[in-house]
């Protein structure tokens, strides 16, 4: 028999609201975030940079972020995140049109349908 004080309490959540999937897009981050370096913008960086800002406290992702370059000649990327929001779509709604710092760079956070798949 499972006592109570086996239960990891970080795993167990609250009740909730229905949650619903919601997708945003955020543009003017760097494909290449690191100065003098070929090294490319990963989805552990995107989740380090969200979890550093503020604006994203009360946000959960649904899935990794995706990035992709926005054309072949540019160095800045676009960056898909999906969120736990919800029905309503507070969470989301107050996010949309928001800006924030990546380093030198204003990030603009976008409302966005269904995002693409790893290209």
């Amino acid at each position: 028999m499972n006592n109570s004080n086996d239960i990891n309490s970080l795993q167990v959540e609250d009740s909730r609201l229905p949650k619903s999937k919601l997708y945003l897009k955020i543009i003017g981050i760097p494909f290449y975030p690191h100065v003098n370096s070929q090294d490319k913008l990963t989805s552990a960086d995107i989740e380090t940079i969200l979890h550093q800002n503020h604006i994203f406290d009360n946000v959960t992702l649904a899935s990794k972020p995706r990035i992709i370059k926005v054309s072949p000649k540019s160095d800045m990327a676009i960056v898909w995140i999906d969120i736990w929001d919800i029905q309503s779509g507070h969470n989301a709604k107050m996010l949309i049109n928001r800006c924030f710092n990546v380093g030198n760079y204003i990030a603009t956070i976008r409302g966005a349908n269904m995002n693409p798949g790893v290209p």
